[in-house]
């Protein structure tokens, strides 16, 4: 980076002006030059999902009245990461940073997360990036006891780097910051949901449906981002985005033939 002030982009998936992202702005600010490009309203659970058959919309709008770079974006996360690389950026930045969601994005919900996804997608296109969750859904959550442990992730993401290929997902417990007894470095907990849908009827007679369930964590192991929440550490998952499951390819060989 030499003595060029770092590029920071920005984003979530609760939307640009949800409080979470708010926090995570006035914290970037310290670090560098700030960019923001996020959903112009919710897109939890939009996963990797990108925008192909509708007009897509980035407007510049001021929500703080301060002096750095903001834009609202009709798409889902990833888009706003697409589209402020390829778009609205002069330059590759040096830090992509997703969040902070309102709510878990430990174990296996990182599969349906947005906040996630536009880490992801940051980490293909080569950019370093960190998606950051608070275990509190509420839209009035206190952000505050982030404070001090984003600082610290993002500095040392600023100053090592990630390996290519990887980014990181970073969840804190709802707790004040008094409380909370560190970092831990953990792999991602084997848990499931069991889902089901809540069937109801429109006053028209017809069905829909609400996603309900039970989130399941079938994983004993301290060593884990459930574990390491539960106890009172803030979880960091090193999440690889190349799919691959290289120990199946040995077990499936036979399978492989040349004609």
């Amino acid at each position: 980076m030499g003595s060029e002030k770092p590029l920071i982009l920005v984003t979530n998936d609760d939307g640009v002006t949800a409080p979470g992202i708010r926090h995570l702005i006035k914290i970037m600010k310290e670090f560098g030059e700030v960019v923001v490009v996020a959903p112009d309203s919710p897109q939890s659970g939009m996963g990797h999902a990108i925008t192909i058959t509708d007009n897509l919309y980035c407007d510049k709008i001021k929500v703080d009245g301060d002096s750095y770079e903001e834009y609202s974006c009709s798409g889902t996360p990833v888009d706003c990461v697409k589209i402020a690389t390829q778009e609205i950026l002069k330059r590759k930045p040096d830090l992509c940073v997703s969040g902070i969601n309102h709510g878990s994005n430990s174990s296996i919900n990182v599969i349906y997360s947005g906040t996630m996804s536009a880490a992801v997608e940051a980490g293909t296109e080569g950019i370093p990036a960190i998606g950051f969750s608070l275990l509190d859904y509420a839209m009035d959550a206190d952000f505050e006891p982030t404070t001090e442990f984003v600082k610290k992730i993002t500095n040392y993401v600023l100053q090592n780097d990630l390996p290519q290929g990887t980014v990181l997902n970073v969840n804190f417990p709802k707790l004040k910051a008094k409380n909370i007894k560190g970092i831990k470095i953990c792999r991602q907990a084997k848990a499931h949901w069991e889902e089901k849908y809540d069937k109801r009827q429109t006053p028209q007679g017809r069905d829909y449906y609400w996603l309900t369930g039970e989130f399941v964590n079938e994983d004993a192991g301290k060593d884990t981002d459930e574990w390491a929440l539960s106890k009172g550490y803030v979880s960091v998952v090193p999440v690889q985005f190349d799919l691959t499951a290289y120990q199946t390819m040995k077990s499936i060989k036979d399978l492989g033939y040349e004609r």
